[in-house]
């Protein structure tokens, strides 16, 4: 039998969660929107690293799969959940020749969007550079983000290889956007043996000048649980 006081403390409870429920609905209806639906889209790496195995520096095993693989794991997973909140596109980069700093605009922002960028990451083969900084521009570039709200998840298992600086950028974004979010999933980065620590504080910088998180990530699980956070809604989805 539940106690009175057990009902009281569940009746708070909830009144708490939907009042802050209603109070991120309020402030996006306020500015003309409804909450988590502004455009996203997903800058991807596809650079030759991706086809290695192993969350830190090295291999696991000759039989491990690579980080490719389970990337394409985990967004299969949760895209699908996503793609129903808010229009989302793509950018890959990396993909093509060895060495070159390819950066290919896959999919403008489109709703339920989860088959046709899985059908492109599916497809990808790792082996280029990482031109990770031109890629963010372009993805900002196509949410139109000087004029209306957007939001730029990169994921991304290296430094920035190909002349760019994405701190100096992340900036430079912030300064002329109309209002930018950008994440970083970062893979890989378990004993930055591979990189140096300035590689994971240009990322850092990249998201932290852009209002959003950098999330390191090192288990399958956190490799689910990363795009839900910052490609979802974690304003609701998040609530206590």
């Amino acid at each position: 039998m539940v106690s009175v006081g057990k009902c009281l403390a569940y009746a708070v409870v909830a009144a708490v969660v939907g009042a802050a429920a209603g109070t991120v609905a309020a402030r996006a209806a306020d500015d003309g929107r409804s909450p988590c639906t502004e455009d996203a889209m997903l800058v991807f790496d596809a650079s030759g690293s991706m086809a290695g195995n192993g969350w830190g520096y090295g291999s696991e095993n000759p039989s491990a799969i690579s980080r490719m693989d389970k990337v394409r794991l985990a967004l299969a997973k949760i895209l699908p959940r996503v793609t129903r909140m808010r229009r989302v596109g793509l950018i890959t980069y990396g993909p093509g020749h060895y060495q070159q700093c390819n950066v290919e605009l896959d999919l403008k922002p489109t709703a339920n969007a989860a088959r046709r960028i899985l059908d492109v990451v599916n497809g990808l083969i790792p082996a280029g550079q990482t031109p990770l900084t031109e890629a963010v521009v372009q993805a900002a570039e196509v949410l139109d983000y000087r004029t209306k709200p957007g939001l730029i998840v990169v994921l991304t298992d290296g430094e920035e290889t190909c002349g760019g600086r994405p701190c100096n950028v992340g900036k430079q974004l912030h300064s002329d956007a109309f209002e930018l979010t950008i994440h970083v999933i970062g893979l890989r980065v378990k004993g930055l043996t591979w990189t140096g620590e300035q590689a994971v504080v240009e990322v850092q910088c990249l998201a932290e000048e852009n209002g959003g998180l950098y999330v390191a990530v090192d288990t399958e699980q956190e490799l689910i649980d990363a795009p839900e956070k910052t490609l979802g809604c974690p304003m609701l989805t998040q609530l206590p």
